[in-house]
């Protein structure tokens, strides 16, 4: 697992390009040499940064750490005391390993080095061949310079690239599909609880990333007890990690999952997504949301559409927190409460649930209660919270529970449509409204678009629509609704019983029609609900 800068400090800055210690043995002029590993095996993917041709004994002085360092040992053949402190000071001074070449001073792998760098867990490499040390020097530096050239490249590159999109007010999701784009593997966007806020990369890797989350999380976050503490894992292995803050306080967290790349590479990259990451929430990204609002509205948004399969969505459900594990599920649609008074009173109840605001102002909620739970008393609860003096109008629209998961993107599509269908009616309506309840006027809501229905209403309605006739619309659609009750319209209209009958003889008159005749009247009412369906 490869981590951020919160790693183990050594004098070389760890962000620079590096070949590990098995990569440089698999060289080909290296290879020609007949390498031989004979102690400190462990340690092979150590990080090399530089080579060094160096006799003295003691060598550790000389360098920075990260170094391989190569000698023939003409300076310790036949001085045991030196050889040990040979090895110890290349230990002391956090070298990556030592490189032996047999022939001149040592026919055989000395037996005192060998057991010193065991000892103290530094690679010894032996060259049963003799080899040019300067050919090994000048083959690790080429590679090390052109690593250090393309990470510096592909590190301008994003942060070009992601600049120009903030500046440019995209959104959360934009910036993460460059870097995923960039990086060529799964990125994911936590926050210090290892919610997932968002994701980018191939769907199919995507998923299996999110499928295997809590594992992942624990290891990626050095939570595992195979682990390291500082971020965990192996370097090389492709999980690289980068801490989200600002002004002394962390906020999220960004994970690359299995790059491909160098490790110093993987290291910029994640370094620089984190920058923009940060830069783009300081300004409050293109929405106005946070990111937490963002996930939320993401993932609500997917499963009302049913452009993604539910089962699809289920990862990431999961990866974001909601319990999905035998649970039944509650979709929701309010209307006339804030987000914010909405989750309060969701912490309040011990509800948990995902919310997002929707585009017309409304909010969709998706509860996630336990199987023996009672999902029609917890909502009738929630809706008696949030309907108050202050907030009379609060509606609480709500699809019938679901206990199959798959099922969801049609329970939310239909709170949706029960909470457009109630939208605008000013009568008496219980406290959570259900497809049960809105009868003929969702009915209405559902053909609103039908370019026939749409003639319709307008040729019912041509009266008063084209004298732009306001307020005998209202009246008109006060004494529908009301069930044609003169008294309960003129209280209504804050007007007297006569002013309301030439009101009503005024509308009949331009409109063609007697109010008293039932289907008459039926047929002006579905007009009407039809134009306000159609003008929202």
């Amino acid at each position: 697992m490869t981590t951020t800068s919160d790693v183990r400090h050594t004098s070389w800055r760890p962000e620079e390009p590096a070949l590990s210690v098995r990569q440089v043995l698999t060289l080909e002029r290296v290879l020609a040499g007949e390498p031989e590993v004979v102690a400190g095996a462990d340690g092979l993917d150590r990080a090399v940064r530089w080579v060094h041709v160096a006799e003295a004994a003691d060598v550790g002085v000389m360098l920075t750490g990260g170094e391989m360092v190569l000698t023939t040992g003409v300076l310790l053949a036949g001085d045991e005391a030196k050889q040990a402190a040979y090895v110890q000071s290349l230990h002391r001074a956090e070298a990556a390993a030592v490189v032996l070449g047999l022939g001149r001073a040592f026919p055989t792998p000395p037996e005192v080095m060998r057991r010193a760098a065991e000892r103290c867990g530094l690679p010894l490499v032996v060259l049963h061949r003799p080899f040019p040390f300067a050919e090994l020097t000048e083959e690790v530096q080429s590679r090390l310079v052109r690593a250090k050239f393309a990470a510096v490249s592909l590190s301008e590159a994003v942060r070009t690239s992601l600049t120009a999109l903030i500046t440019s007010g995209a959104p959360l999701q934009r910036l993460l599909d460059e870097v995923a784009q960039h990086s060529g593997c799964p990125v994911v966007l936590t926050n210090l609880a290892h919610r997932v806020l968002a994701t980018a990369g191939e769907r199919p890797a995507v998923d299996d990333v999110l499928r295997d989350w809590e594992r992942i999380a624990r290891q990626a976050w050095g939570h595992h007890p195979g682990l390291s503490g500082t971020g965990g894992g192996s370097e090389g292995d492709g999980w690289v990690r980068a801490e989200l803050g600002g002004r002394g306080e962390r906020w999220g967290r960004l994970l690359l999952c299995g790059y491909r790349g160098d490790s110093a590479s993987g290291r910029l990259l994640a370094d620089r997504a984190a920058e923009a990451l940060v830069l783009h929430r300081m300004l409050g990204g293109a929405s106005g949301r946070t990111w937490e609002e963002q996930s939320a509205h993401g993932l609500l948004t997917d499963l009302a559409s049913g452009t993604v399969p539910a089962r699809h969505l289920l990862p990431r459900a999961r990866a974001a927190g909601l319990p999905v594990n035998r649970r039944t599920f509650v979709p929701l649609v309010v209307r006339g409460a804030e987000p914010e008074r909405l989750d309060r009173v969701l912490r309040t109840l011990g509800l948990t649930g995902l919310l997002a605001e929707l585009a017309d102002g409304a909010t969709a909620v998706l509860l996630s209660l336990a199987r023996d739970q009672d999902a029609e008393a917890l909502t009738g609860r929630l809706a008696a919270r949030l309907r108050t003096p202050e907030l009379p109008d609060a509606v609480v629209a709500a699809a019938d529970p679901r206990t199959c998961w798959d099922d969801v993107p049609a329970g939310l599509r239909e709170a949706r449509h029960v909470a457009d269908a109630v939208a605008g009616a000013a009568l008496d309506r219980p406290a959570v409204v259900r497809l049960r309840d809105v009868h003929l006027r969702g009915l209405i809501r559902l053909l609103r678009d039908d370019p026939q229905v749409q003639s319709f209403a307008e040729r019912e309605l041509d009266g008063l629509l084209c004298g732009g006739e306001g307020e005998l619309l209202d009246v008109l659609r006060t004494y529908l609704a009301t069930g044609r009750n003169k008294s309960r319209t003129a209280q209504l209209h804050h007007v007297s019983r006569p002013a309301l009958y030439r009101r009503l003889e005024a509308i009949q008159a331009r409109l063609g029609i007697d109010l008293d005749d039932f289907e008459q009247a039926a047929s002006v009412h579905i007009a009407l609900l039809a134009h306000d369906a159609q003008q929202g």
